[in-house]
């Protein structure tokens, strides 16, 4: 399963960025789709991720500030990052689960200037 991460950049602290992933049609209608992100010397941390369903779950440091969306026409999936921090940059990985096993991106690199 290929999946195709866009969107990061640079961005002064405040700022906002969307993120976008797209995934196979054939594995996108119904799975959870979401993001992790690592930052320089740190674990990969997950950020958020969104069901089949469109419920969605969020780490509590982005909670009000990040909303996950998924759009069923494209196969994608959106992180709308608002109100940045200098703690928010990283690498951020966007994966899929299919039958409990996930599959990761790339990644796509979020600076945050203070």
């Amino acid at each position: 399963v290929q999946l195709q991460a866009s969107g990061g950049g640079l961005v002064q602290a405040g700022g906002s960025l969307r993120l976008s992933c797209a995934a196979p049609g054939s594995v996108f209608t119904g799975n959870t789709m979401g993001w992790h992100r690592q930052a320089p010397g740190t674990q990969r941390e997950w950020v958020a991720s969104i069901r089949g369903s469109g419920d969605t779950d969020y780490h509590p440091s982005v909670k009000d500030r990040f909303t996950i969306s998924r759009d069923n026409a494209k196969n994608t999936v959106d992180l709308q990052m608002n109100s940045l921090k200098s703690e928010d940059a990283g690498v951020y990985y966007c994966y899929i689960a299919v039958f409990g096993r996930q599959y990761w991106g790339r990644g796509t690199q979020v600076t945050v200037s203070s």
